[in-house]
């Protein structure tokens, strides 16, 4: 089988396996357990959990001791263990834990799996820019997919989700182990100290103003970025409630509507070059700041009806500038303005800072301001109050990002290929 093949069949069930569940956990959490917003959101952040520290730590084992492609298999098949048990867990406690022990497997394979790739293409002597990216986007494509069998399953509000996600990550786990070996590479040091091996040397770039000052909106950012894939499915589903809507297009195939949002991802990738170029990274990243605030403030005056549907869609369309533009300038400020000695550890500080520590704080912060704030007596959800709020959060982000952030604007700096360098660790984030 032609390598190219297996690696774009690695790349598709990587994100089929999360997307089977990531954006319908919320409508199983909070639409069909009942669970409160406090509980789902301490749930929801253990995806940013388990990135504080796992990729660092796997990706030290695989540079030291196992073969990358067995250790991303044993997590894989770990990963669909996790969730094969989930439906027996009636309790938000309990249910923690194992989602929890889930990505404390699955989070690191995602790192794991571009480097499985970016050896093997680099062993058969492929071009790693030019191949690569065609490769990871049927990771998006997975990611779609997965969304839709759960939605025309009928699996969105139940434990059969997390089944397709483990049927999907046993068969990649097994899949990985006829893939070529990659062994480890030892290219730590043996004389390297722990804040080397873990990458901790870049913490040093907060003793500068504009990168700390970088590194703290990113992680305000950071905890915006999951929350459409936390409740975007609930919100939807939950307009089954009123009979007028009940048996709409909306509420019956919520999840298909949201995959418009992983589709204009694919799109406006392609745009970042010219909007890089023409406008500057600092600008770009206000952009994207920008389009999560038109994010949220159009699905808080969305509905099922026919302009509701039209304001949907328009949000899911924004999402992809919204999340590509920030993450893509992101990495690129980090390529142009650090030190080659610590730039890949400074790129990994990055990616903790937006879906480490912001995303966790995103979850447990908007748990909590919901649960206490927009639920009323009778248990319904104020989803409008709610989505104003976090248009209203992004918004004052972007306006402090626009008045206190300073970098000049200097083409020469960026790359001649922003898909290039900087792709590898801009597609690293848990996307989708």
């Amino acid at each position: 089988m032609n390598i190219k093949f297996r690696l774009t069949i690695m790349s598709f069930l990587q994100f089929f396996v999360w997307g089977a569940w990531l954006i319908t956990i919320g409508t199983y959490c909070l639409n069909a357990k009942g669970w409160t917003f406090p509980q789902f959101g301490a749930i929801f952040s253990t995806l940013a959990l388990a990135s504080l520290f796992m990729p660092a730590l796997t990706g030290i084992i695989a540079d030291k001791w196992i073969n990358a492609e067995k250790l991303y298999g044993i997590l894989h098949i770990l990963y669909g263990i996790a969730l094969l048990y989930v439906p027996k867990v009636d309790n938000p406690d309990t249910f923690y834990y194992i989602v929890f022990g889930a990505m404390i497997c699955y989070m690191p394979t995602i790192s794991l799996s571009n480097s499985i790739a970016y050896t093997i293409l680099k062993r058969n002597n492929y071009d790693v820019v030019k191949v690569f990216p065609p490769i990871r986007v049927w990771g998006t494509i997975g990611f779609i997919v997965a969304m839709w069998v759960t939605n025309l399953t009928g699996s969105k509000a139940n434990a059969n989700q997390f089944i397709i996600g483990a049927a999907g990550a046993i068969l990649l786990g097994i899949f990985s182990f006829t893939l070529p070996a990659c062994p480890p590479a030892k290219s730590i040091s043996k004389n390297a100290g722990i804040a080397e091996q873990l990458g901790l040397k870049a913490f040093k770039l907060f003793a500068d103003y504009k990168t700390a000052l970088f590194f703290i909106f990113s992680m305000m950012l950071g905890a915006a970025l999951q929350l459409t894939n936390m409740y975007g499915d609930s919100f939807l589903s939950g307009f089954a409630d009123q009979t007028k809507y009940a048996d709409s297009f909306v509420v019956k195939y919520s999840t298909i509507i949201l995959s418009i949002s992983q589709m204009s991802e694919t799109l406006f990738i392609l745009t970042i070059p010219f909007f890089l170029r023409k406008f500057g990274i600092k600008t770009v990243m206000l952009f994207a700041m920008l389009a999560w605030v038109l994010r949220f403030g159009l699905f808080a005056y969305s509905d099922p009806s026919g302009t509701g549907t039209i304001l949907i869609i328009l949000s899911c369309i924004v999402y992809g500038m919204a999340f590509d533009f920030f993450n893509i300038s992101g990495s690129l400020f980090i390529e142009t303005t650090t030190d080659s000695r610590i730039r890949s550890s400074a790129q990994g500080l990055f990616m903790m800072m937006t879906n480490g520590v912001g995303a966790w704080l995103g979850s447990i912060a908007s748990g909590y301001v919901i649960g206490k704030y927009f639920v009323k007596a009778d248990g319904s959800r104020d989803w409008h109050g709610i989505w104003i709020a976090f248009a209203v959060y992004s918004l004052v982000v972007a306006i402090l990002f626009a008045l206190f952030f300073k970098h000049k604007h200097d083409p020469r700096q960026l790359p001649d290929n922003p898909h290039g360098d900087v792709e590898e660790t801009a597609l690293e984030v848990t996307t989708n």
